[in-house]
C-alpha cells in the first residue's frame, strides 16, 4: 500500500483515537487533538492550556507558566502521533515509541493559562529505524518553541 492510500492530508485525529493510540494519561496527556494528520510527513495539533493545569500549582503560583520541558513533551507527544498514524498502529506493551534524543530546543516565550499551542511536526526522515522530526509550537501568530526529536521503535520493553 502507498503512503498516500493510508490517510488523507485532512485527517484528523479526536482525544478518544488520541487515547487509544498514545499510551500517555492524565495528567501527562498533553494532545488534545489533531487538527491534521499526512502519515510520513507531518501532523498539526492542539493543547489547550488551562488554569487547571496540575503544574501551575507550583510553576508559579503568581504567575503560571507551562515550564519548557512539558512544552517539549507535548510536541514529542505529536510526533509520537505522527508515528503511530503513519504505520497504522497503536501503543502496546510489544511496541513503543521512544525518545532518544532532543536537539535545537529554543523557547520564544512563555506559554500561559488560555493559550492555545498548535504543534507542528514534520518527519525529516527516518534510517535503519529511528526517525528524525523538525517541530515547532505556536500560539496564534507567535513561535513559543521549536526542537528536534529522534525517536525509534522498541519491541518487548517496559
Amino acid at each position: 500500500m502507498d503512503h498516500t492510500d493510508q490517510a488523507q492530508a485532512g485527517d484528523t485525529i479526536d482525544i478518544r483515537e488520541i487515547l487509544r493510540i498514545l499510551p500517555h494519561r492524565y495528567p501527562f496527556l498533553l494532545v488534545d487533538r489533531v487538527l491534521e494528520c499526512v502519515p510520513f510527513e507531518r501532523i498539526k495539533a492542539i493543547k489547550n492550556v488551562t488554569f487547571n493545569e496540575p503544574f501551575f500549582t507550583g510553576h508559579f503560583p503568581d504567575k503560571p507558566v507551562m515550564p519548557g520541558v512539558l512544552l517539549l513533551e507535548a510536541m514529542a507527544q505529536a510526533t509520537g502521533l505522527l508515528a503511530f498514524r503513519s504505520h497504522n498502529a497503536q501503543s502496546s506493551s510489544a511496541s513503543m515509541y521512544y525518545l532518544v534524543g532532543v536537539d535545537k530546543a529554543r523557547f520564544k516565550r512563555p506559554v500561559v493559562p488560555g493559550d492555545q499551542v498548535v504543534l507542528i511536526a514534520r518527519l525529516q526522515r527516518c534510517i535503519r529505524g529511528i526517525y528524525k522530526f523538525e517541530t515547532e509550537a505556536h500560539v496564534g501568530d507567535d513561535l513559543v518553541a521549536t526542537a528536534d526529536f529522534m525517536t525509534t521503535e522498541m519491541e518487548g520493553r517496559a
